[in-house]
């Protein structure tokens, strides 16, 4: 659980002799920091400003409601809200999205998104898999998890992969390192105390059944200072040295620079630091901080204006260092009360997206950043009796961002009551391709290696978005 009191650096607790710097388990069989840093070591290939920005809009974001409005249709099609003119000629956007708006230009919005597998959850939006593919093996990795097998380094100052996703996405493990084990797994610190999301009650018992084990605890004892810390690693190597005399593999050397790492990644403050919103400038937080109005109605399981900050949260973690990070917006799963419960969350997407744009570009991390924004589905063209959008997996809405492409794009379009895509269908694979692409990685040539021993192409099928790259 994260904990981040007082100015000194935190760290974690429970230490033991040879496991003293565990950092949670992050799988079925649980790793300590060491562990997993000498796994990472085995295929860590070389390092890479370029980072990823995951959104999801947990629950699946209305097509109709956001940047594929039909102002003509029928009233229970085209909803209450009505279209405002963007920075891209002729092209609208709800009048929820004023500032996305003003900045459309530096966007790619997709009306098109098709091959949803229709789960309540977010593995096909971090990996392009259903959750089906390869599952007799553990199934597909996530982009991160791929990344913390091709990239990330025992030297690395910062882990390759921080999940901050919280609802359904946390507790189905949507961010899974697949067939790759828990070596690969995502550090995943525990924000609840930080952020509040309401969990539905079949939710709270899947939480429940998986115990603590999800997430990443980065907390040391409180009684140990860095100095003590220090002495206790040297102590362990100097008796892991009588033991290395005899150890002939040479794994107690291994054991011992790995334990080191562990120790310069938690003592450095670099994790710590990005995770501790007290040490951002007032002026930053109140750019992420939005204006929502008192009587703003807000869904039992939604968010609060204040989640806006963990937009802050992923460019601290991108700034320190830290690859990809993954992070979720609630309750885009509106099957009653739909309008006004955009008119929270909406404006909230946009506030956050604008500021997360601003704040990239001025300290110089927009060329290296991509960004995607979406759910696991659409929602339906015809509003239900209870004012809501139900389920439509048949397209679906998304948006990309971020230096590496070339802003100002609105790919596809749908039929007159958005049900149905009518040009350039673009399937999930393929903006895995290309964010696979602005990291310089070719996923249609690049293979990682199952437990069977068999190389696994990163994505089977897909293409770049040539328009955009």
């Amino acid at each position: 659980m994260l904990h981040l009191t007082g100015p000194t650096v935190q760290h974690c607790d429970g230490l033991s002799r040879r496991q003293f710097l565990t950092i949670g388990s992050l799988g079925v069989a649980g790793l300590t920091l060491p562990e997993l840093l000498w796994a990472e070591d085995a295929a860590g290939i070389k390092s890479s400003r370029k980072s990823i920005i995951f959104l999801h809009l947990d629950g699946g974001p209305p097509q109709l409601d956001t940047w594929d409005m039909k102002p003509f249709a029928p009233r229970e099609i085209r909803g209450e809200f009505l279209p405002i003119r963007t920075a891209i000629p002729g092209f609208q956007v709800s009048e929820l999205l004023p500032k996305i708006a003003a900045m459309a230009n530096e966007l790619v919005f997709i009306r098109s998104l098709v091959g949803s597998a229709g789960r309540h959850d977010a593995f096909q939006c971090q990996s392009g898999y259903s959750f089906k593919d390869l599952a007799s093996i553990g199934g597909r990795p996530a982009l991160g998890c791929v990344l913390n097998k091709l990239q990330g380094a025992p030297t690395d100052a910062a882990p390759t992969f921080v999940d901050l996703m919280q609802g359904r996405p946390l507790v189905r493990n949507s961010a899974r390192p697949g067939f790759l084990g828990p070596a690969y797994a995502p550090f995943r610190p525990d924000i609840s105390k930080m952020f509040a999301r309401e969990l539905e009650p079949g939710m709270k018992k899947e939480l429940a059944r998986l115990g603590g084990e999800h997430t990443t605890p980065l907390t040391l004892n409180e009684s140990l200072s860095r100095k003590r810390l220090r002495s206790r690693t040297e102590l362990l190597a100097g008796l892991d040295r009588i033991r290395r005399r005899v150890d002939s593999s040479g794994m107690m050397s291994a054991m011992d620079r790995f334990t080191q790492q562990a120790v310069g990644i938690l003592t450095s403050g670099k994790l710590a630091d990005a995770l501790d919103l007290d040490k951002e400038a007032p002026k930053v937080l109140a750019r992420y901080t939005p204006r929502i109005a008192k009587d703003a109605y807000r869904f039992t399981t939604a968010e609060g204006p204040e989640s806006v900050r963990k937009f802050l949260l992923a460019r601290r973690l991108i700034e320190a260092g830290v690859r990809c990070v993954s992070l979720s917006l609630s309750d885009f799963d509106t099957h009653s009360k739909n309008f006004p419960r955009m008119r929270t969350l909406l404006p909230m997407l946009d506030h956050g997206l604008h500021a997360l744009v601003t704040d990239l570009r001025e300290r110089g991390l927009w060329d290296d950043v991509t960004i995607v924004a979406w759910g696991e589905f659409g929602r339906t063209p015809v509003v239900n009796k209870n004012g809501g959008r139900d389920h439509w997996p048949r397209v679906a809405p998304a948006l990309l961002a971020g230096g590496p492409l070339r802003g100002g794009q609105v790919l596809g379009t749908t039929d007159r009551t958005a049900a149905a895509v009518t040009t350039r269908p673009i399937p999930y694979h393929d903006v895995f391709a290309t964010l696979y692409h602005t990291l310089g990685i070719n996923a249609l040539r690049t293979t990682i290696v199952d437990p069977r021993g068999r190389p696994q192409y990163l994505l089977e099928a897909g293409e770049v978005l040539r328009e955009v790259v």
